[in-house]
């Protein structure tokens, strides 16, 4: 593991932010582990220091050349997101889901075709929020360079269709919720995020 790596770790160990226990993530998979970046972004300090980490980060694997506008799915990536902007100098939107569950630009937000933009999530497991708003942007005519997150759960395989990077990457074990040990333990089960996920039968 990496010093900066280390560092990340160190600051969700420190905030309380690095959860044991049984979670539900919004992937609907299951997990003994769960990392809750708002608790460390809570601290303004932290989130310049660290948005300005995965900003260079991003510059350092050249990802972020040329770059418009970074974007972010809400709810959990709109403070890391907010700070890598501010670190690239560019502005800040974010997608929300409408009323059929799809990523949509609200609030007034209007990109145009040829801009350039990254997507900054806190955390990926699947990169399926990347993903749907990584769609969202070029089906308007955006061309994403790349994405980033403070943490990827997925020790590096989560295809999102760009290149990205994040600032430590973890193999956090994870389980189908037909199929947990946590689950047949009979230990309850949390959904601690922020956006609500079915309960499995």
């Amino acid at each position: 593991m990496s010093t900066q790596s280390e560092a990340v770790l160190a600051l969700f160990e420190e905030t309380g932010a690095y959860l044991r226990g049984h979670f539900r993530l919004t992937s609907g998979l299951h997990s003994p582990e769960y990392l809750q970046c708002a608790k460390v972004l809570q601290y303004p300090g932290y989130a310049q220091q660290i948005g300005f980490d995965l900003a260079e980060a991003l510059r350092r694997q050249g990802l972020a050349e040329a770059v418009n506008l970074v974007v972010s799915p809400a709810m959990g990536g709109l403070i890391i997101g907010h700070e890598v902007a501010r670190a690239l100098g560019v502005r800040f939107q974010f997608t929300e889901r409408d009323a059929a569950g799809r990523m949509a630009l609200r609030r007034g937000f209007v990109v145009e075709p040829g801009e350039r933009a990254i997507i900054i999530e806190d955390v990926v497991t699947t990169g399926g929020s990347t993903r749907e708003v990584r769609e969202l942007l070029e089906s308007q005519g955006v061309v994403v360079l790349s994405a980033g997150s403070i943490i990827d759960r997925s020790s590096g395989t989560a295809d999102v269709g760009v290149p990205r990077t994040a600032l430590a990457t973890l193999n956090v074990v994870t389980y189908p919720p037909d199929d947990c040990p946590l689950c047949a333990q009979g230990i309850p089960v949390v959904k601690p995020g922020s956006r609500a996920v079915p309960v499995q039968p």
